[in-house]
């Protein structure tokens, strides 16, 4: 994003991996950290310290961000995002989408977790061509 400013846009969805004991409330605590602010630094701590993604290790990790811990817990608690969530897996299942991560550049579908120099290649082509 820093280096193709104003030329790119990131849409991030979620697609909880069905058969991970974690996976769906670590949905929850991604959306219910950037509801305060701290999506990203929810996402690192969560990476960092994975497959650690139970109840109590995110809600320590909210803590290690300095989030309000009883409206993260009640947000985990409640399923706040359950909707969005459910609306991201349809949307995922519609699409015949079955890996993640996966990411799409203009259409152009990438399955699995690829270097920088890959998704930049990619980027770069498709800048070019709508330049033309």
């Amino acid at each position: 994003m820093a280096e193709y400013p104003g030329k790119i846009k990131l849409v991030l969805k979620n697609y909880p991996y069905r058969y991970r004991d974690y996976s769906h409330l670590a949905a929850e605590a991604l959306l219910a950290a950037g509801d305060q602010g701290k999506y990203w630094e929810m996402h690192d701590i969560m990476i960092k310290n994975s497959p650690k993604l139970d109840r109590n290790s995110l809600i320590r990790y909210a803590g290690e961000l300095n989030l309000d811990i009883k409206k993260f817990s009640s947000d985990l608690d409640t399923m706040k995002h359950r909707a969005l969530i459910k609306e991201d897996e349809d949307l995922a299942v519609a699409m015949d989408l079955y890996n993640t991560p996966t990411f799409f550049i203009n259409g152009r579908k990438v399955i699995g977790n690829r270097p920088y120099e890959y998704l930049q290649k990619i980027i770069e082509e498709e800048l070019a061509h709508a330049q033309k």
